[in-house]
């Protein structure tokens, strides 16, 4: 419970460790330090993963874009960056099955120039992944391509390349990661905020002063290293560190759609590698529904970022350029905007330019921040990133990273075959059940259970297979402490059809009510806060 998280941070002890950031980075640096035998801390301001690491194409990648990128400007660097990444790809499918699959992609070509080309490189980019393969890429004719995808336009349709890549549910990888760290016993809190970072006489970290953002509550917090993973928002904390320091970052803003299924084929995604201005456009299945994204544009920092209507018509219109079907604005269920953190380039013209690349500095201070990057390689992030920590022999008795062949939390047993026991073992209807075992792994059996005892099996949407179990299961396993935590990030609903989430609005807030005893006046102010996040960005 919240209660006994908050004292363990109270305590005098130092921690080894304290990361700011609950994002896929922080997250991935909890559980890596916490298997290390470190004492670890991790705080986020807001929830997990609310910021960058929700608002993500929800694809593990290696990233062909840059391979491209590699061959044509021979660099090695982004070479390695693609190695690495399909490397990721396999080891993440392979810890997160539950929460994670391989999906087929198909690219439209409509010159034979681009023919051997794309074939060509992503044969390529199948060697790379070496014993991580997950598929292999092979062309597929016109005739072929319209029977997969019938909605695609043929006019002018040479052939297609099909290939591999992962798909996962990032709000839920994020979770599961901040509680699998708990489990290896880190302290890890969300809605906490550090509000300044305390030095001593010669001007060395030595701690943080933190907020409970619900209580108010504030107080100091040693740790003999602080962690700096707080994606686009690096900058602002190095500055909080000394007010000289020099940006690092340039950050970019990307949108998502979501639209019914009926419009793309549900088997599998399409990648469209370059739109007029250079950008990438994905059209994918997820979650039941179809995902559409993604714009790159410069933007500022902002909490919440809100979406243009001019990106969502952009989006629209390579839709309708691929695909024989109308789709309106009016059609779109969800969407949402992500600031992306990008390493800083002077020399760059475009945010489209720049690598997802990252950085780790540890600066005069101590602190030491690792920014840019992507959730396809947050775990050899945080292995990079703790191994240079660990190197200067500031922690004797450390481990050796151990993160990546570990289960995360719901995939130790996980098992497609616990769908039926959740349907003969609890009368779940086959969709509930479902949606249980892939959001929950292993616990789905827990949550089932929870929601038989409770009187709790009802959804709380007739359209989709969330329960009404799953926001006490939530509140008592997974930290969920505001009614959006469970409606965005606990679960999808919110992401996948926005009217269903504020239709469950109300059953949420009086269950979490019940659970965390709320008075009329915290009910009321979730409420408020919950209908802000709809109104203006989720």
């Amino acid at each position: 419970m919240r209660s006994e998280t908050l004292a363990k941070l109270r305590e005098d002890t130092p921690f080894d460790l304290l990361i700011i950031g609950g994002g896929a980075t922080g997250c991935g640096l909890a559980l890596d330090a916490a298997t290390r035998g470190l004492r670890t801390a991790m705080v986020d301001r807001y929830d997990f993963a609310e910021g960058t690491s929700s608002r993500s194409t929800k694809l593990l990648h290696g990233g062909v874009r840059y391979l491209e990128a590699a061959v044509k400007k021979l660099d090695k660097a982004q070479y390695n960056l693609v190695k690495e990444a399909l490397h990721e790809r396999g080891a993440t499918l392979k810890n997160a099955p539950h929460l994670s699959r391989p999906l087929p992609l198909i690219t439209p070509l409509y010159s034979w120039f681009e023919v051997p080309y794309m074939f060509t490189g992503l044969k390529m980019y199948d060697w790379l992944s070496g014993k991580m393969n997950i598929g292999k890429s092979k062309l597929i004719s016109a005739a072929e391509a319209k029977k997969r995808y019938p909605m695609l336009k043929s006019k002018g349709l040479k052939a297609c390349v099909l290939y591999y890549d992962g798909q996962f549910v990032d709000v839920r990888m994020a979770v599961s990661l901040a509680m699998t760290a708990e489990r290896e016993g880190a302290v890890v809190a969300n809605h906490v905020e550090v509000i300044d970072l305390l030095h001593d006489e010669a001007g060395k970290l030595v701690g943080a002063t933190l907020k409970d953002r619900v209580s108010g509550d504030t107080w100091d917090v040693k740790a003999k290293k602080i962690i700096n993973a707080t994606g686009p928002f690096a900058d602002g904390i190095r500055k909080m560190d000394h007010l000289d320091a020099q940006p690092i970052l340039k950050v970019s803003s990307g949108i998502h759609l979501i639209v019914d299924a009926d419009f793309v084929p549900p088997d599998g995604g399409l990648l469209i590698p370059k739109t007029d201005d250079g950008r990438v456009l994905f059209i994918l299945p997820w979650q039941g529904q179809a995902l559409i994204g993604t714009t790159d544009n410069p933007a500022n920092v902002t909490d919440h970022p809100e979406i243009d209507d001019k990106d969502i018509e952009y989006l629209l219109d390579y839709v309708h350029r691929y695909f024989d079907v109308k789709l309106s604005p009016s059609d779109v269920k969800s969407a949402w905007s992500g600031i992306r953190p990008l390493v800083f380039n002077p020399e760059a013209k475009g945010t489209a330019e720049l690598a997802r690349d990252h950085v780790i500095i540890e600066d005069p201070s101590g602190l030491v921040t690792i920014s840019g990057g992507k959730w396809t390689t947050y775990r050899f992030m945080a292995q990079q990133a703790l191994d240079k920590i660990v190197a200067d022999g500031s922690y004797p008795s450390a481990k050796p990273c151990s993160t990546h062949d570990m289960k995360i939390l719901g995939a130790e047993n996980y098992s497609e075959r616990t769908v039926d026991e959740l349907v003969k073992s609890y009368g779940l209807p086959a969709d509930v059940a479902d949606h249980l075992n892939h959001n929950y792994g292993d616990r789905s059996v827990e949550v089932a259970k929870i929601a038989k005892d409770k009187g709790l099996e009802a959804r709380l949407n007739p359209n989709y297979g969330v329960i009404e179990g799953e926001v006490l299961y939530t509140v008592e396993k997974e930290a969920a402490i505001h009614a959006m935590d469970f409606l965005v990030r606990r679960t999808t609903l919110a992401l996948i059809d926005q009217k269903a989430a504020e239709e469950a609005l109300p059953r949420v807030v009086e269950l979490m009510a019940e659970a965390l005893g709320w008075d009329d006046v915290r009910k009321a102010t979730e409420t408020s806060m919950a209908k802000e996040r709809f109104e203006r960005a989720l």
